[in-house]
């Protein structure tokens, strides 16, 4: 069997996981996490919303809470999704995998296909658009390989 790659994200942790033999459970091979989404995201929230006045510079009506600028969260994920992409292509030119399996967060899974050079497009056999990033290795095997995870 090709060594298998799994990767599984969101817009703050990615886990990467290797399957090298059908039948054994996936295992933990590294993980990134961008500590801004973690630490600054509150923020970022808190932040971007910001007091407005009337025209008038009255509060009243057509005053309030602005709504929350997404700008700086959507940079982040942006970063974030090409850094997964870059450890991604740097693993494959290394011949550490030769398919890769992608589960994320369905809005970073687009975020990540953006990302994605072609010489690791042409080796994803399946994408899954569901955060999953916080199961064990054992339940993620069970959800990705449910035939191989039997055989136990």
């Amino acid at each position: 069997m090709q060594t298998m790659w799994v990767v599984v994200a969101d817009e703050g942790r990615a886990r990467f996981l290797e399957l090298r033999e059908a039948g054994q459970d996936l295992r933990d091979v590294e993980e990134l996490t961008d500590a801004a989404a973690h630490a600054d995201r509150a923020d970022l929230r808190r932040d971007a919303q910001g007091r407005f006045h009337s025209p008038s510079g009255q509060q009243g009506p057509g005053s309030g809470t602005a709504p929350p600028r997404t700008d700086e969260l959507d940079k982040e994920a942006d970063l974030f999704a090409r850094r997964v992409a870059e450890r991604l292509v740097d693993a494959h030119r290394k011949h550490r995998y030769e398919q890769l399996r992608i589960v994320a967060a369905p809005r970073f899974l687009g975020r990540l296909r953006q990302q994605l050079q072609p010489e690791v497009k042409d080796v994803v056999v399946d994408e899954l658009d569901k955060d999953l990033v916080h199961l064990d290795e054992r339940t993620l095997t069970q959800r990705l390989f449910p035939s191989s995870a039997t055989r136990h």
